[in-house]
């Protein structure tokens, strides 16, 4: 068989093989993404402006920079205080709801401190957040917005109800 023979037929089956490949590893890539974001890879989909793609650099950005922070298990000490000052917050709640409602979200916030998350902006904080808890972080969404709501006394109690049990 000539050369020229041979290569005619190893560079079609060279490049089948590679697209195999690559689409074989971008199909790994967004199957690992769904596992680990869960509700919030579908939810990044859909609010992506151009495509499934650039979601998916996204949650990959969102991945790495979660990978460099610090995050840190409490301490025995710490998680006491933190149950004292939630247990303190739930009591709150019977009297004015909103200031419940937001008292819980600062301790929400100040735990994420603890903890070694960066706190400066909520849709930083989301995104920090969406790395290792995608599958609960509709509810601190809701939560946060009915604390929102209630500062301007626009929340129902409804609302407030499910704020801190979210």
């Amino acid at each position: 068989m000539s050369t020229g023979t041979l290569l005619a037929i190893v560079i079609p089956i060279a490049f089948i093989v590679a697209l195999i490949a690559l689409a074989l590893a971008l199909l790994t890539r967004r199957r690992t993404l769904r596992e680990r974001f869960g509700p919030e890879y579908e939810r990044t989909v859909e609010g992506a402006d151009d495509s499934q793609f650039a979601a998916e650099r996204e949650l990959s950005e969102r991945a790495k920079r979660h990978d460099h922070l610090d995050i840190k298990p409490f301490s025995a000490s710490a998680r006491d205080r933190f149950t004292r000052d939630w247990d303190s917050v739930q009591q709150e709640f019977v009297g004015p709801p909103e200031n419940a409602v937001h008292d819980a979200d600062r301790l929400v916030t100040s735990l994420m401190q603890a903890r070694g998350y960066h706190t400066e902006g909520f849709d930083r904080q989301l995104k920090d957040l969406s790395v290792e808890h995608g599958r609960t972080l509709e509810h601190y969404r809701a939560a946060h917005e009915s604390d929102t709501l209630s500062t301007g006394h626009k929340a129902t109690a409804e609302q407030l109800r499910n704020a801190m049990v979210h």
